[in-house]
């Protein structure tokens, strides 16, 4: 059953036609009657009222479909920098994806996020160039875009027949045949027959440099092609699937979806080359009894192991747990160990998802992705398994929110109601996050880019109906200090009759940007209890997150305890925990605090002809060009830019390229505000 189960991922830059072709595999496998159209807000994978309305994805969705007695689980990801994090947990799950380029533009900027993101999992991919038909498609100038790019060794097995509206089919360079698409079934029948003529020499060509590329992975095809002798296409195929399960080349397919042509080999492709289950590079887990690293074996029969790699939650059911099985099995109405929380969860159903809809299942086995419901505790990230193998799977990273805006209800019975729906968002998005302003009182919400934050709002006041007011976009800025200071600090309080007394030495140091904050304990002495020193770094650690001056939180600051003052008399956990959080504020006072803020990296696609004009808008909000890269239509500009003067760039940059240029947005790094 391992062997023909597949589980896939689509990705890549927003616009370059994922839902799309999604929408064109369900409809040729069967799993829906119609082709749903992005345009039309009809995509059955966007089945969010917001997905259709914006005419993008925005949660990743999973469906299975069936394909030549194949069972492919697919997830649809977003393709905006601001769902970066959809994208994140899909991949962990993942086993292979398809990584879907524009023939126009190549790769783009978010392309290369999810390319290097599929990386860090070693996910194996395959290629599909996408919208053929469109002006100026050039497939061989994509490959060559991928290579020194992405720096993936690419292997086309198809060459498109012509291009752009000349675009009339495919050859397939393993069965060395061209392949086109019947349009009066909707692409469902294809029309096969031999190379002609006049274009046999070009197929031949490329044949050659598929077998070129495919000798420097494969023995058996160099000895074979040194020897004269014909290589079959089953042992292309063979060899070829080897070199991809390694990560060492990424085939690539053409097509235009839009037009329902090139989906049929896609889907062959994933069966011919992506890995199953047991294929994939096995899952790492924390043994806690034993403290190690231990591979995590895809065996139905074994313990079950399960990440849950995604929340949703529903009116009716209440939390949607999507989770990826590992290891053994489990079954409805039978209990689990959150393994992380430490807690028994009841699986009350499992249902095999398609998009927003749904069947049951009777079990969901090693290899295979489902949703479970009853699960009370259970968050994102989280390992289910048993209590006689506590493995705690990898952690998934998120970045962190970088954008603010206040919400306030409008009326104080929806006070309630609110706070509800705002907890029920953040569980379901890791990079969403509330918390209360102590001066102000104001609820105030933060995520990754303003586009992020406008859906969530507007899932709030549409989706939950709540009547909420929302305030202008803030930057999330931190603080940090500059010099390095000690500062000895004395705390005395009578409570109930009783002293309490502590005294310490703190030393303060500025860190490199980016490493984080860092307590280290400068003292050894066997006479003082091990539960001061836990008090001491507790407060210590509880003040990073309430800053110096103005309440943001503190980052890259070195704290080293070098001295204390204990009593056994007065010295209690709580003095020491205050004496430490004062002493950390009055050193970071007094060791030059400075404020800094979130810079972006923007990277820009234009015409050519609005490069200047694009250029003078980033450097008038104060960024950097990096680099300009000249494509055959575009440019490709990369710059840095402080986030607090990208506000409304989106308006700015449709004005001076008359709504032809985009950009992607995402945090680079903290740097100290200039004045």
């Amino acid at each position: 059953m391992l062997k023909s189960m597949r589980n896939i991922g689509i990705m890549a830059h927003i616009d370059a036609g994922k839902t799309t072709t999604t929408e064109r595999i369900l409809y040729y496998t069967g799993k829906s009657h119609r082709i749903g159209e992005v345009d039309n807000g009809e995509a059955t994978m966007d089945w969010m009222e917001q997905e259709q309305e914006r005419g993008i994805t925005i949660q990743s969705a999973a469906t299975t479909i069936y394909w030549k007695n194949y069972q492919i689980n697919i997830i649809d990801t977003p393709g905006h920098v601001d769902f970066t994090a959809e994208v994140e947990r899909s991949l962990r799950v993942l086993d292979g994806a398809v990584a879907i380029f524009d023939a126009v533009r190549g790769v783009e900027p978010q392309t290369e996020t999810v390319w290097h993101q599929a990386e860090r999992y070693k996910v194996p991919c395959i290629g599909y160039v996408n919208k053929m038909d469109r002006v100026g498609a050039d497939f061989f100038q994509v490959l060559e875009d991928i290579r020194a790019t992405l720096g993936a060794d690419t292997a086309a097995i198809q060459i498109p027949i012509g291009k752009e509206s000349g675009f009339e089919g495919i050859i397939d360079l393993i069965e060395m045949r061209e392949i086109r698409w019947d349009g009066a079934t909707e692409g469902e029948k294809m029309l096969i027959a031999p190379i002609r003529a006049d274009r046999i020499d070009l197929a031949q060509e490329w044949r050659e440099k598929l077998i070129d590329t495919l000798s420097k992975t494969s023995d058996t095809i160099t000895l074979q092609y040194l020897a004269g002798e014909t290589i079959s296409p089953a042992l292309l195929k063979q060899e070829l699937r080897k070199a991809v399960l390694s990560r060492d080349l990424l085939p690539v397919l053409a097509g235009a979806s839009r037009r329902n042509m090139g989906v049929q080999p896609l889907v062959d492709a994933v069966v011919d080359y992506l890995p199953s289950p047991d294929e994939a590079v096995p899952a790492l887990g924390h043994h806690l009894k034993k403290e190690e690293e231990v591979q995590v074996s895809c065996d139905p029969s074994g313990s079950p192991v399960g990440l849950v790699f995604k929340i949703q939650n529903d009116r009716e059911a209440g939390s949607l747990c999507y989770i990826r099985m590992y290891s053994g099995s489990i079954k409805p109405g039978t209990m689990v160990f959150n393994i992380g929380k430490k807690k028994r969860e009841r699986v009350n159903r499992i249902l095999r998802m398609h998009s927003n809809k749904s069947d049951p299942l009777d079990s969901l086995s090693a290899g295979d992705i489902g949703v479970v419901i009853g699960m009370k505790f259970a968050q994102t990230g989280d390992t289910i398994g048993s209590e006689g193998l506590p493995l705690l799977l990898e952690k998934m990273q998120f970045p962190e929110p970088v954008i603010s805006v206040s919400i306030e209800p409008k009326t104080l019975s929806e006070q309630d109601k609110l706070r509800e729906i705002l907890g029920i968002l953040s569980k379901e998005d890791p990079t969403f996050t509330t918390k209360e302003n102590v001066e102000t009182g104001q609820l105030i919400i933060s995520g990754m880019g303003e586009l992020h934050l406008d859906v969530l709002v507007t899932r709030i006041l549409k989706e939950y109906h709540v009547g909420a007011k929302v305030g202008n976009p803030q930057v999330t800025y931190r603080e940090s200090v500059s010099q390095e200071v000690e500062q000895p600090q004395q705390f005395s309080k009578v409570f109930g009759g009783k002293e309490n007394a502590a005294g310490l030495t703190l030393k303060i140091t500025p860190l490199e940007r980016g490493s984080g904050n860092r307590y280290v304990c400068g003292v050894k002495d066997q006479n003082i209890p091990a539960a001061v020193f836990e008090a001491i770094e507790r407060g210590i650690t509880g003040a990073f997150g309430s800053g110096i001056a103005l309440g943001y939180p503190c980052i890259d600051v070195g704290v080293t305890l070098i001295d204390i003052q204990y009593s056994e008399l007065t010295g209690t956990e709580f003095a020491f925990e205050a004496c430490a959080n004062m002493g950390f504020d009055e050193a970071c006072r007094r060791a030059g605090p400075v404020l800094l803020e979130p810079i972006m990296a923007v990277e820009l696609i234009c015409p050519k002809e609005f490069i200047g004009d694009v250029i003078s808008l980033v450097t008038q909000r104060g960024g950097q060009v990096l680099s300009i890269d000249s494509k055959p239509q575009i440019e490709e500009v990369k710059t840095l830019a402080p986030m607090a003067k990208m506000f409304g760039f989106m308006t700015a940059l449709r004005s001076v390229s008359q709504g032809r240029a985009t950009f992607t947005m995402e945090f680079s790094h903290f740097e100290v505000k200039k004045e």
